[in-house]
């Protein structure tokens, strides 16, 4: 059992968990973000990607991670795509995380519609590509050199999953 506290731009929110999003994402950073990323502000970035953020917690309300979507394409009426980003805690890894995947995916295509979600990785996150693929997701392309990640050229792979799958 997993819940996703979905974070806004009010002062009601679970605040305690974002020093733990901090310390996650920090650790993470390399394979989250590239050279041209910076992210002094954690808060701030957070609640930038507002309302598309979720912290993910266990059923005994444990932190285990977060998600969020940016890159949407749509209008106010209708969103059509989004991009995945997720950092989960090492002892999510496993069923935990592969559960938690489908359950928020699911709720990503019935809830708000979308047609199509993305996830954009370096190809050496072998971990991330394993999840994608146990969660429907399909390789789509490499873009060759996208980006510069530690001083050097980076490639991206983009898998997608599409909403007929959880249909």
């Amino acid at each position: 059992m997993c819940k996703f506290i979905q974070l806004t731009s009010s002062d009601d929110q679970p605040l305690h968990c974002i020093p733990m999003v901090e310390k996650l994402f920090i650790k993470y950073f390399r394979y989250i973000q590239d050279d041209f990323s910076c992210v002094d502000d954690i808060k701030k970035y957070i609640y930038s990607a507002a309302p598309f953020f979720w912290i993910i917690l266990d059923y005994e309300d444990n932190f285990m991670g977060f998600v969020y979507l940016d890159n949407i394409v749509g209008n106010s009426g209708s969103i059509y795509s989004a991009e995945l980003t997720t950092a989960f805690v090492p002892e999510a890894w496993g069923d935990f995380t592969r559960y938690s995947a489908k359950i928020f995916l699911k709720k990503c295509f019935d809830e708000f519609g979308l047609q199509k979600i993305t996830a954009n990785i370096y190809p050496d996150n072998f971990r991330v590509k394993n999840l994608l693929k146990d969660a429907g997701f399909v390789y789509e392309s490499t873009l060759k050199n996208a980006t510069l990640r530690f001083g050097k050229m980076q490639d991206i792979d983009i898998y997608a999953l599409y909403r007929n799958y959880y249909e």
